[in-house]
């Protein structure tokens, strides 16, 4: 039988998914656990754990969720992943992009397919449309803006968000993630040029030439709850390229908090 494995990090996308699948294998990297029962994994013993999967009957992978890059022990790696070392090494000092194509290929190399969630699970990101509300002309040209902020930094495999407001970059996404960043606006709203200008927008998507069978940005209900609290007018995504957890949630809430939803 054909099985499917999640490798799966913290956050609600991995349950997402599994709630979809027919008896999924799950499997976390050590230190990183989703909110569901799973296996762990250590990047140290990855080809045992290759020879695990292969066991279970999983012919195709998809990774959900958010990891960081773990400490690595020199000692820990059996002899047989130990050749992979330079690899895994360049890697793991390697940007995001580079590190999650390594990733990609040493999976593909031990047999299996990696698929995205758009195609497992197509649901999950939403086509364009909007979801609930109304963007101005402000708000619009604002997104346009903070795309094209989102565009050049992916080019320097940076993060893949930024907020704008009246025209200003207000901030983007680093490594501390959304919450972060979202955070950050919250506690500057005096920095909007016109107090009660145009309110400013959220934008988030994948990076240019991002391999979109992981790492796809993903928002939900919590992302909907701190952009109202940041006072931020609407979020806004590229349709297609963004992973929408929740959306019955997402959607009530941002209609409750006057928060535009717009896959663009």
């Amino acid at each position: 039988m054909s099985r499917t494995a999640i490798i799966a990090g913290q956050g609600m996308l991995a349950p997402a998914i599994a709630a979809r699948l027919d008896s999924p294998v799950v499997a976390a990297l050590e230190g990183f656990a989703p909110p569901i029962p799973h296996e762990t994994f250590r990047l140290e013993r990855l080809v045992p754990f290759f020879d695990r999967l292969a066991e279970q009957g999983v012919d195709r992978v998809t990774f959900a969720g958010a990891v960081r890059r773990p400490r690595l022990d020199p000692e820990a790696f059996d002899p047989r992943t130990a050749s992979l070392v330079p690899r895994i090494l360049t890697a793991m000092q390697s940007g995001d992009d580079a590190a999650l194509r390594e990733v990609i290929a040493l999976f593909e190399e031990a047999g299996f397919t990696v698929a995205g969630t758009a195609e497992i699970c197509p649901d999950l990101v939403p086509g364009e449309g909007l979801l609930v509300g109304e963007p101005t002309a402000a708000d619009i040209a604002d997104t346009d803006r903070a795309a094209a902020i989102v565009e050049g930094l992916g080019g320097l495999d940076l993060g893949q968000g930024a907020v704008v407001a009246q025209g200003l970059c207000i901030a983007v996404e680093t490594l501390p993630g959304t919450g972060a960043m979202l955070d950050f606006v919250a506690d500057h709203r005096d920095m909007r040029p016109r107090p009660n200008g145009p309110r400013g927008v959220f934008w988030k998507a994948p990076k240019p030439g991002q391999d979109r069978r992981i790492d796809l940005p993903t928002i939900g209900p919590d992302t909907v709850d701190q952009a109202a609290r940041a006072g931020l007018a609407g979020i806004a995504w590229q349709a297609g390229g963004v992973i929408l957890l929740e959306r019955e949630d997402a959607v009530e809430r941002a209609r409750a908090a006057g928060v535009f939803l717009w896959a663009r």
